[in-house]
């Protein structure tokens, strides 16, 4: 010890240092897990967010950026699930579901797609959107490789990554009638370490619907490469036209597919969060056991609502479509009868995915955000672009923005895409 430091001295010191490290630990905070650099988002909030702030300095926004619905919930819904609450349902329930509900899922889905599912089937869920990672945390193990739609909604990827896997996309082409997937592209991606395909038929964002050959060529790549599929058909009772068809109804496809249902789109159910997943036994007790440990069971009181949803009165489900088939008819007619813009008559769900690369060309602008941007300044409309829907893939050249258009009245549908119209045509008056 040196003759001149006091035993007090280091103590002090010492505190002193203890009390340094703490502050700079504080700072520093947590030691986040190195996994949720993994995780992706949902980038359409942001532009929510964008379109917020633009209306809150006093401009009016005509949002078409997110998939939500302004339709009420029908009322026979409603009133199933308060009935629910005053009969006391709000405790736990079977992890599962509900058997009444259960059993009601898998008579619907096998009515329209011509399978024969049981109660036993179906574990229901908070949302739709909790299949897909159950999906993944079932069947992928770290290093496997998943085929992914892109576009494409940005959760499948973030949910492969996430948990570990190697998200390979695939991507669409412009067709005759509406987009078509890329199979080539998409067979040529497979490997020996490709274990799953996640497929969003009647798609969000660009409304693609599978033809008859499409479901045929996809069928067989699954036999012969034994994988198994994601059959996200969130928009299948969202049909303006035609008839709904799935993969998982081609021979063999039932054993190797898992159904992702949602009540939010055909019941406006958005908010109240309730889904399922139908399948195969075996991996439906698997998604039941992960229901125990991730969120204990979904809503008890919601659940008898969408009981009601499915076998009461239907009236509610038709007004929603019908509503919906005339926003559609406003817009793409606008859209189409814009400078520089064209756009697909989609038979089903509530997205638009117009090609505006001419639109972009004309204002001088190369990078479809500042065109996106550059329509909200300067009309009010706001959308979401292409890159909210997976990083863009080589040899892309072609530029799209996605409108939905669920949660805008057909009236401000025809006055934002009109200021839409007259801005790209260079006609201010009307702006």
């Amino acid at each position: 010890m040196d003759s001149g430091q006091r035993p007090s001295d280091q103590t002090e010191k010492s505190e002193s240092t203890v009390e340094r490290d703490r502050e700079a630990a504080a700072l520093v905070g947590p030691r986040i897990a190195g996994r949720i650099a993994r995780l992706g988002t949902e980038t359409a909030f942001a532009v929510s967010a964008e379109a917020a702030t633009f209306a809150a300095q006093g401009h009016h926004v005509y949002p078409f950026h997110l998939g939500d619905l302004n339709i009420p919930t029908p009322s026979n819904v409603v009133e199933a699930s308060f009935k629910a609450i005053r009969d006391g349902k709000t405790g736990y329930c079977p992890n599962a579901g509900i058997p009444q509900l259960r059993a009601a899922v898998a008579a619907d889905v096998s009515a329209s797609h011509g399978l024969s599912y049981s109660a036993e089937n179906v574990a229901i869920q908070p949302g739709g959107k909790p299949v897909i990672g159950k999906f993944i945390l079932a069947l992928m193990n770290s290093g496997d490789e998943v085929l992914y739609p892109n576009p494409g909604y940005p959760i499948y990827e973030s949910q492969i990554e996430f948990h570990g896997g190697v998200a390979v996309p695939y991507g669409y082409l412009e067709g005759e009638h509406g987009f078509v997937i890329d199979i080539d592209a998409l067979e040529a991606a497979i490997t020996p370490r490709t274990r799953l395909l996640v497929l969003n038929d009647l798609q969000n964002p660009m409304g693609a619907e599978c033809s008859a050959a499409e479901f045929e060529h996809l069928a067989e790549l699954v036999l012969r490469h034994d994988l198994t599929v994601l059959c996200d058909e969130a928009y299948f009772d969202i049909r303006y036209s035609g008839t709904s068809a799935s993969l998982a109804s081609l021979p063999g496809m039932a054993e190797r597919s898992v159904i992702l249902y949602t009540f939010s789109k055909k019941f406006a159910m958005t908010g109240w969060r309730l889904g399922a997943a139908i399948g195969p036994r075996e991996i439906i007790e698997v998604i039941a056991k992960l229901n125990v440990n991730d969120e204990s069971c979904s809503n008890h009181f919601i659940q008898y609502g969408a009981l009601e949803g499915l076998t009461g009165d239907q009236s509610g489900p038709r007004d929603i479509v019908s509503v919906l088939r005339e926003r559609r008819d406003a817009a793409v007619g606008l859209l189409n009868a814009t400078p520089g813009i064209r756009c697909y008559r989609p038979k089903a769900t509530f997205y638009l995915f117009p090609n505006v690369t001419g639109a972009m060309r004309s204002k001088g602008l190369t990078d479809v955000e500042d065109f996106r941007r550059a329509v909200l300044h300067e009309t009010g409309v706001s959308v979401c672009s292409r890159v909210h829907f997976g990083r863009p893939q080589p040899g892309e050249s072609e530029q799209y923005v996605r409108l939905a258009y669920s949660g805008i009245d057909t009236p401000q549908i025809v006055e934002g895409l009109g200021r839409l119209k007259a801005y790209l045509a260079g006609d201010p008056s009307d702006v």
